[in-house]
């Protein structure tokens, strides 16, 4: 398997990322938000916008590991077979998730 194109995906998506803040950004500014007197709804909607920005950079955190352990896997040649039946990942599911660990019968099974 050639796994350059995947790889190249990777890189990428891990430099979007980080670009982003990747999952450290401060969250000062919305905390400003807070600090200020405001009505109820006020307060509500800023602590809502820091729950949000909040879970983006727990997901951020997430994706940037998965996608080291991808570009680890791409290294040692195990990239590209499910974790879990230890078939090969289709080459559909890689272009759209490159980081995936599993292929999409035992992702289904996950969600199930």
């Amino acid at each position: 398997m050639d796994t350059s194109v995947y790889k190249d995906a990777l890189l990428r998506k891990r430099g979007e990322i980080l670009a982003a803040g990747g999952g450290v950004k401060p969250l000062q500014a919305s905390m400003d938000v807070n600090s200020r007197q405001g009505d109820l709804a006020d307060q509500a909607s800023g602590n809502n916008e820091v729950h949000i920005q909040l879970k983006l950079k727990q997901t951020d955190a997430k994706i940037l590991q998965a996608i080291e352990e991808a570009l680890w896997r791409i290294e040692k040649g195990t990239y590209g077979v499910c974790r879990d039946c230890g078939e090969p990942i289709a080459p559909a599911r890689l272009n759209a998730i490159p980081w995936t660990r599993v292929c999409i019968t035992c992702k289904e099974k996950q969600s199930a």
